[in-house]
Formats: structure tokens, sequence, C-alpha cells
């Protein structure tokens, strides 16, 4: 967390000069534009302090063997879903998806799909076996259930993920699901159109 507020102190002094690493001058950016950045950078921060919270507790568990049975793999999932709900027992809807990254997410979305190609985006993401998900903060997504792709093209206009993490759209939500443990870091409503 440290870390990024530095970034934050620096990044606005920086652009602001029109300075770029490279020693060239660049047009200067509007002031949404740094709003924008400080916004992401503190939603990067978020996902971050959880990668690295889950991280901590996923070592402080017994290390799997390399010839784990089915079952050994089950428990120490059950057991890293269960210290890291313990560990963010008071974590609610809107932790990581704050309202104003919430919004540039719905904004993202609406301008990269549009006409034809919101149609098919929507098709996917709808028909995809997604009921029964449950819409909770440290609940486990359903093994049953089908994890819908992010399309590509989305992803590249998203806010990159740690690796422990991702996105998943269950009907027109959008998740933040871990990879390992399957917990719902975050959840935020109606990001589709």
């Amino acid at each position: 967390m440290i870390a990024v507020g530095l970034w934050l102190m620096v990044l606005p002094v920086s652009l602001a000069a029109g300075s770029s690493f490279s020693g060239q001058t660049q047009e200067p950016r509007r002031a949404e534009s740094f709003a924008e950045d400080i916004m992401l950078a503190k939603f990067e921060g978020r996902v971050t302090e959880y990668a690295r919270l889950r991280e901590r507790l996923e070592d402080k568990l017994p290390k799997l063997p390399k010839d784990s049975t089915p079952e050994q793999i089950k428990a120490h999932r059950t057991a890293f879903q269960e210290v890291v709900r313990a560990a963010r027992a008071g974590a609610k809807q809107g932790d990581l998806f704050t309202p104003d990254i919430a919004d540039y997410f719905r904004r993202t979305i609406r301008n990269e799909f549009k006409g034809e190609r919101l149609e098919a985006l929507r098709k996917e993401i709808l028909e995809a076996e997604t009921q029964g998900v449950p819409l909770r903060v440290n609940y486990a997504y359903p093994e049953t259930k089908e994890l819908t792709q992010i399309p590509p093209t989305l992803l590249l206009k998203l806010p990159r993920l740690r690796k422990q993490v991702r996105y998943r759209f269950v009907g027109r939500h959008l998740l933040l699901v871990d990879r390992e443990n399957d917990l719902i870091v975050d959840y935020m409503l109606d990001a589709l159109p």
C-alpha cells in the first residue's frame, strides 16, 4: 500500500509536467485522466492487497504433497477458503469495486461493445450456466457452474489483475474470483449494458 501511495504522489507531478520516462515531452493530460489514473491505481492497489493477504495465509497452510489425492486437494482448498474467510470476515460488496471504479468498468464495457458485438457478448454471457451462483463476498463460486470467459479485447481495456484473481461474468454482473480457492472476492452489479 505504501508503494501505491508513493506512486500516486509522484504520478500527477510527472504527468503534469508533460514529462515521460524517455525524456521526451508529451501533451499535458486532461484533469479527468489524472483522476482516472489515480482511481485505477487505487483499484490495482486494493487487488494487490488482497493477493498479498491470501498469499500469506496460503503460506501458513500445510503444503500438499506432489502426489496429492483428490480428497487432499479438496481438503486443502476448503482449509484455504476458511482462513481467507476468517481474515476477511468484515469484507463486503464494493470494497474493491468501489462506486467510481464500477462506473469506469460499465463505461469501458459500454464503449467496447456496441451493436452486434454487444448482442453477441450478451448472448454468450447470458446463456452461460451461471444461475444460482451466489452474489456474496467470501462465498465459493460453485464448482458445478460454468466459468464465463472475458473476451480478450475487453481484458485489454480493463485493469490488469494479479495472477491470483480473475474476472468472471454471472449474468450481467461482474465478479472478482480467486483462481485457487474460488472465493468471490468482490462483485459489481449490472456491469453488462
